[in-house]
């Protein structure tokens, strides 16, 4: 049986080592590995090392990452993909919830996620003044939430959603009050 022909990689060793027909032999599995490739002639299907390293900017951006990566990359952000988001909605999310943190605990960062993660017709956000008599710090705000969704079920999931939301964005010393939706005219 003759011996296969030599890696292409050998000719970037020194002079000494490329007399050794074993390392010839040898690099053929690192050149496969490595560029993905048989002596450089790319191989269908085989996507070498340097091909992934030179491609893994894709991984970081919303808009080209492949859909499998979407909830690892939203897991950056601290949240989860609803899996009722399409591929679109969700890579439009997560290419916005990183501006959304520097606003987050107001109520222009509440409003807009509630948007997002509801099917909002109107959403209203009030502070509350503090009970008569009770501490002057009691910060208490009202959330009404009026919802475009016709069924009691869509109505009742999209408002476990809301109150799960406010939850996770409120500060912490803060507590809100959120009542059942009115049906949207």
């Amino acid at each position: 049986m003759a011996d296969p022909r030599p890696s292409s990689l050998l000719q970037y060793l020194p002079a000494i080592y490329q007399q050794e027909p074993f390392l010839g032999c040898f690099l053929l599995a690192f050149e496969l590995l490595l560029l993905g490739c048989d002596d450089a002639i790319p191989l269908k299907g085989v996507r070498g090392l340097e091909q992934s390293v030179a491609g893994i900017a894709t991984y970081f951006d919303p808009y080209h990452t492949p859909a499998d990566f979407l909830p690892w990359l939203a897991s950056w952000t601290a949240f989860s993909l609803r899996f009722n988001l399409d591929e679109p909605q969700q890579r439009q999310f997560i290419a916005n919830i990183i501006p959304l943190y520097r606003s987050r605990g107001t109520k222009a960062n509440l409003n807009e996620l509630l948007r997002i993660f509801t099917d909002p017709q109107k959403i209203t956000i009030t502070d509350v003044p503090p009970p008569e008599g009770g501490p002057p710090d009691d910060h208490r705000f009202l959330v009404t939430v009026q919802l475009k969704s016709a069924t009691p079920d869509a109505r009742r999931r999209q408002m476990q959603i809301a109150r799960a939301i406010i939850e996770l964005e409120k500060p912490a010393h803060t507590s809100f009050v959120l009542p059942e939706p009115e049906q949207a005219a």
